[in-house]
């Protein structure tokens, strides 16, 4: 299929006069068409389809459709139907009321293309210069960002049925390419165990029986890959992907014992949660615990604009799998919104993306106030409320030495490496501690001298005090009020969007819906913005109007 690109600059005048009568108001559709003119040009994604072959579709429409798709949570065939019978939708992309449209398979097709190197990214890109064009968008100013989890659009398997799913599926594959081959491995039973979909409740036995028909799995899989490389095996069976997908299953829950048979792992000797699978259908989604919610699946995180006189669109979209801490998202996102022009002036997140070194970096980087909670003082002595804590010691840092509060000078001055991090520790002379007064609000130690941890430069140090002391003023928290908006954003995504559960199998396709789902919440929103371009506020309640006025 080749792309011939179109221009719908011209909205055909009967559409527009159509449309106009049965919408005088206008629509969302209606309203972005008005003030951003054509939001997606053939030209810029005409990369996605071959020089040669029949003519295809405008992916600048089928573009526009996919989001208007999103905005409504519509499916294939219902957003089909809407481009042919839908006015406002047919306005919105510049086409003839008689005209057919295209089958709803077509949508399926361009998320394909989509999900192949960023071709999504750039949807969003595009969006965001259209908006900056009209100027309903530009850098600096507020930004805020959080993540949620999304559930994987796979069932949710125990271990036991993981192991026996993964066979299923290999011996699925199996069939299908060689069924001859496979044919003279099968052996009595096979079919009753893996004929159909692998679905174990309560195992007779308890430990034991769980054990014993996890070990008739690994018996019977282990048969199939001796088998597949094998000298006289076809070599194309070794490369099928649920005969890697098993392979290595195999490896993440058996081992061999010191007698040469195959054991079923105990839990806690699994590998890590990012690297072991959680589904033969979705090697890309992992099993992560966070607080209460636990989860398979993917994190998706949204930035946010948040200044008063402009619509609060989303300008940056990251997913990733489950494991993958909200931290490590922070130099990415502030590298991404510098690369397209729009990093803010200060950027508010919670306590997950946080660190006295992010701080400093996107200072030093892309000068951007990174507003958020440092993790505050866990010490005993700062929970108690009458010890001394880290912060009533004075640290000279010229010097290489701290003061604490009778006025005693640490004695040694050192590196210190924790959980991979790095510190500087400070120790003070033991026999002054020992004899010091006020030692039982210092240390709990009954025999060594109080040390400090503190982080390897001065900066950070700085930092991490100052940090510590405004997070707890009024001031700052007002500030950092503004945070509680984006809870609002993901809320309205889950509920309209569907955001909480993936539609598609593997990382790419969930980052399209991730990206499709932003772009729907932009386009209703500056939409509503467009109809009324005033910030909305609550509606105040009659008895807090009168006590407001006798105050």
């Amino acid at each position: 299929m080749s792309l011939r690109p179109k221009s719908y600059q011209r909205i055909p005048a009967k559409t527009v006069r159509t449309a106009r009568a049965a919408c005088p108001k206008g629509t969302p559709a209606m309203l972005i068409r008005d003030r951003l003119d054509v939001l997606f040009e053939d030209e810029e994604f005409a990369s996605l389809y071959p020089a040669d072959g029949r003519p295809g579709l405008s992916p600048g429409q089928l573009a526009l459709v996919s989001v208007l798709q999103f905005a409504e949570d519509l499916s294939d065939r219902q957003a089909a139907d809407a481009v042919r019978t839908r006015i406002d939708w047919k306005y919105a992309l510049g086409m003839e009321l008689d005209d057919a449209g295209f089958d709803y398979s077509v949508l399926c097709e361009f998320r394909a293309r989509l999900a192949e190197g960023d071709a999504a990214d750039r949807l969003l890109t595009v969006m965001l210069e259209r908006l900056v064009e009209a100027g309903l968008l530009k850098s600096g100013g507020r930004q805020r960002t959080d993540a949620t989890h999304v559930m994987a659009a796979v069932r949710t398997l125990s271990r036991l049925e993981l192991a026996g799913e993964t066979l299923r599926a290999a011996l699925e594959e199996l069939a299908e390419a060689d069924g001859d081959w496979l044919l003279e491995l099968i052996e009595p039973e096979r079919d009753k165990r893996y004929g159909r979909k692998i679905e174990i409740g309560k195992v007779p036995g308890g430990k034991a029986g769980v054990n014993a028909l996890a070990e008739t799995f690994g018996r019977d899989g282990q048969k199939i890959l001796i088998a597949a490389w094998a000298p006289q095996a076809p070599p194309r069976l070794r490369t099928l992907p649920q005969v890697e997908i098993l392979r290595q299953v195999w490896v993440h829950h058996y081992y061999w014992d010191p007698r040469g048979r195959l054991r079923w792992r105990d839990g806690h000797a699994l590998p890590p949660a990012h690297l072991r699978f959680d589904s033969p259908y979705d090697t890309d989604a992992h099993y992560c615990v966070k607080r209460d919610t636990a989860w398979s699946g993917y994190r998706v995180h949204l930035t946010e604009t948040c200044d008063t006189d402009r619509p609060e669109v989303v300008i940056h979209v990251a997913t990733t799998i489950a494991p993958v801490q909200d931290g490590e998202l922070t130099e990415q996102i502030h590298d991404d919104l510098a690369d397209a022009r729009l990093a803010p002036a200060e950027h508010v997140v919670d306590a997950a993306y946080t660190t006295p070194a992010r701080i400093e970096r996107a200072r030093r980087v892309h000068g951007i106030t990174l507003l958020g909670p440092v993790v505050p003082d866990h010490s005993h002595q700062a929970k108690s409320g009458g010890g001394f804590d880290k912060s009533a010691f004075a640290v000279d840092w010229d010097n290489e030495q701290a003061t604490c509060p009778r006025g005693q000078l640490s004695r040694n001055w050192g590196p210190l490496r924790i959980d991979g991090h790095d510190y500087i520790q400070v120790r003070f002379d033991k026999a002054t501690c020992l004899a010091c007064p006020d030692r039982p609000q210092c240390t709990t130690s009954a025999t060594r001298p109080r040390a400090l941890a503190l982080l390897p430069t001065r900066e950070l140090h700085e930092i991490q005090t100052r940090n510590r002391l405004d997070q707890q003023t009024e001031d700052w928290q007002q500030r950092y009020a503004i945070r509680a908006g984006i809870e609002a954003t993901i809320s309205q995504n889950v509920r309209t969007c569907g955001l909480r559960r993936s539609r598609y199998r593997g990382l790419a396709r969930t980052h399209v819906q991730h990206v499709l789902t932003a772009l729907a919440c932009n386009l209703t929103r500056v939409a509503d913005w467009i109809a009324q371009p005033t910030t909305s506020r609550r509606r105040s309640t009659r008895f807090h109007s009168l006590c407001t006025a006798t105050a």
